[in-house]
């Protein structure tokens, strides 16, 4: 089923004011419902190499897993449902890929990448994410940040060391303790959440976030939320405004309207049979 008429997608990237080429790297597919945002890291050009690698490896992998994907079949021996099964395969073939790469090309010697992807099916998003690229949701006008960073400020800040109010203002809050193609293996963290028409998910790059406030950011999707583009644009110009010294990329990803899935479960089909 086509989420182009159910789901709205923006995204923008920006080299920032400081920097002098983009590592980010974004890409999404409002028909099949998925968007990926990557932001690189590495020697000379290295990092965009690794970002794009990741995006296009998992856009890739996404297109031809939903081809394969099987009506009815929810879950598989591993316990994950498809959607899981085929993000996380996605990205441990991207962290597979980059590795090699930066072993065989002294050029790309400890590229990485952080990662964060979503894909919508059935009223329900899969996220999975590496590294401290984040997914944020607006829903009935409160902001949340659904993902966790793989930070050692975050750990800090777990540990209590830090507050979150003192970790903005940390020279740590780039130190990433997990990325896409460092190892040989990578954990990507995935979860899934329900959906509901009206919500606005906004997938973005620390060039945003080390210098909009959360709460500027909600303003702003609050503000510009109908115009998907014009609020992607905004947030860029906010980020810049504020010292853009580093690539700032977000895809914003709005639920115009519900997408349940066309199959009907067991347990609808037999609520239905007695009522």
């Amino acid at each position: 089923m086509s989420l182009t008429d159910k789901l709205n997608l923006a995204g923008l990237s920006d080299v920032g004011r400081r920097r002098s080429h983009n590592e980010d790297s974004i890409a999404s597919d409002p028909g099949l419902g998925v968007a990926v945002l990557a932001d690189g890291m590495g020697g000379y050009r290295a990092g965009e190499v690794a970002s794009a690698i990741a995006v296009n490896m998992v856009m890739d992998e996404v297109r031809d897993g939903l081809r394969q994907f099987r009506p009815g079949e929810t879950c598989n021996p591993s316990g994950l449902s498809q959607q899981k099964l085929l993000l996380k395969s996605a990205i441990d073939k991207a962290n597979a890929t980059i590795h090699q790469t930066a072993k065989s090309q002294p050029q790309c010697r400890g590229m990485g990448t952080t990662i964060v992807s979503v894909l919508f099916y059935d009223d329900r998003i899969t996220v999975a994410h590496v590294g401290d690229s984040r997914l944020y949701r607006l829903r009935n006008d409160e902001f949340e940040q659904i993902t966790v960073d793989h930070s050692l400020l975050q750990e800090l800040v777990d540990k209590g060391f830090y507050t979150p109010e003192q970790a903005r203002e940390s020279l740590n809050k780039n130190l990433v303790t997990r990325a896409v193609g460092i190892d040989s293996d990578v954990e990507a963290d995935i979860q899934d959440e329900a959906v509901e028409p009206g919500d606005l998910y906004l997938l973005c790059s620390d060039g945003l976030t080390d210098h909009v406030l959360d709460e500027e950011i909600h303003l702003t999707l609050a503000k510009y939320g109908d115009n998907l583009s014009q609020a992607a644009s905004v947030l860029i110009d906010m980020a810049n405004e504020n010292g853009g010294k580093d690539n700032i990329s977000v895809i914003l990803a709005g639920a115009a309207k519900p997408f349940p899935s066309s199959r009907e479960s067991w347990y609808t089909r037999l609520l239905h049979w007695f009522n």
